[in-house]
């Protein structure tokens, strides 16, 4: 017998337990942190009662899904988990889902519904494109084992230096402006005002001395890099961006070494990223150069919300 409710907070860490359980089918390991699903849980733009489903089987939670619309009019994002050979459930709480996003679009106009799968997910795929899902997009989770030759300190370009964030507001309100900046061209960025920024990123809960801003003379600040030590299965590279001037003189590589550094210093075993296939800066290039190697894909999958329904 299949029932469906709300989330609530006290939910974590079941929801946690199945998201690992999907990991584990679809990467080979759990990498779901119970912190990730509690900060999604008590996004101040997401209402539980309205927003979020959870779906059991004979009392067993066998799928779980939230939408959420913090990147624009028209636009919603989702996320989507089920356990193999639960079509039931998911396609019951793709139904609930689909139906919130019609009512949180906003408008006359169509919109679009957003979801992030694996590319070999425990979702069965016909399901998604026999209800008008398509894909637009595909991204690679990227890794590198923080070896000896990763930890070596890199030697800066001429004139380059790096401050981080811990300690000034001024610059973390640098870092959102080099971020918006140097991705405002990148398929599905969303230019948020620095408040909302803060909430998408669980910015309140960042080690901000893992942020730092590189500067040149003549040129100011011109690269950020954005990290999380916040996971257990590796350290993140967030965001590593650098303003179009002054692209192509070794900045994105040389804040990509110091991350590398970084978090060998802490004692970090392995580092990962996520990059846009179809990226034209040549961020996949550079990544593969320092010998960042695919770890997982996935598929950006969109739904178009019609007027009509």
């Amino acid at each position: 017998m299949l029932t469906v409710r709300p989330a609530g907070p006290g939910d974590a860490e079941d929801v946690c337990a199945l998201l690992n359980a999907v990991d584990v089918i679809e990467i080979g390991r759990p990498e779901t942190d119970l912190g990730t699903v509690e900060a999604d849980l008590l996004h101040p733009g997401v209402d539980l009662a309205t927003d979020s489903w959870l779906a059991f089987s004979d009392g067993q939670l066998v799928a779980y899904g939230l939408v959420w619309a913090d990147s624009g009019p028209g636009r919603v994002d989702c996320d989507h988990y089920v356990l193999p050979g639960h079509d039931e459930a998911a396609v019951r709480l793709l139904e609930l889902m689909e139906a919130r996003a019609h009512e949180m679009k906003g408008g006359e106009g169509e919109g679009r519904l957003r979801l992030q799968l694996n590319v070999k997910p425990t979702l069965d795929l016909g399901i998604l494109t026999a209800r008008g899902y398509c894909t637009v997009r595909q991204y690679k989770v990227m890794t590198r084992a923080l070896d000896e030759a990763a930890a070596t300190a890199p030697t800066a370009p001429a004139g380059l230096t790096l401050r981080d964030c811990a300690g000034d507001e001024a610059d973390r309100m640098r870092a959102h402006a080099l971020i918006e900046e140097t991705f405002a061209a990148h398929f599905g960025h969303v230019d948020r005002p620095y408040e909302l920024w803060l909430d998408h990123i669980d910015g309140r809960g960042l080690d901000w001395s893992l942020v730092w801003i590189a500067s040149l003379p003549g040129h100011g600040d011109v690269g950020v890099l954005l990290t999380r030590d916040d996971r257990t299965s590796m350290g993140w590279l967030s965001h590593i961006g650098v303003t179009e001037e002054v692209r192509g003189r070794g900045v994105g590589s040389y804040l990509l070494r110091h991350g590398f550094a970084a978090y060998a210093a802490r004692g970090r075993d392995t580092l990962g990223l996520g990059v846009d296939t179809h990226n034209e800066t040549g961020a996949l290039a550079l990544y593969e150069a320092h010998g960042m190697t695919v770890h997982y894909a996935v598929n950006t999958w969109q739904l178009a919300l019609h007027s009509q329904g």
